[in-house]
């Protein structure tokens, strides 16, 4: 059982040496990304929304035209 934690430790160690690797993108970048992210997430939902209002017309007069 000792060595199981002794893994455990061992690997937290390592995840730690490897984080301070990591190239982390700075505020202003962050920012932007995530402004990004936001702006294509509103758009693609406009689209979709728009989509699917155009379906849902085309089935409900599909519909009502019926005898």
């Amino acid at each position: 059982m000792g060595k199981f934690f002794e893994k455990i430790i061992t690997f937290l160690k390592e995840v730690k040496i490897e984080a301070k690797k990591v190239n982390w993108p700075t505020k202003q970048q962050t920012l932007r990304y995530t402004l990004l992210v936001v702006a294509f997430s509103i758009v693609a939902a406009i689209f979709l929304g728009g989509i699917d209002f155009l379906f849902s017309e085309l089935i409900r007069r599909i519909i009502s035209s019926r005898p």
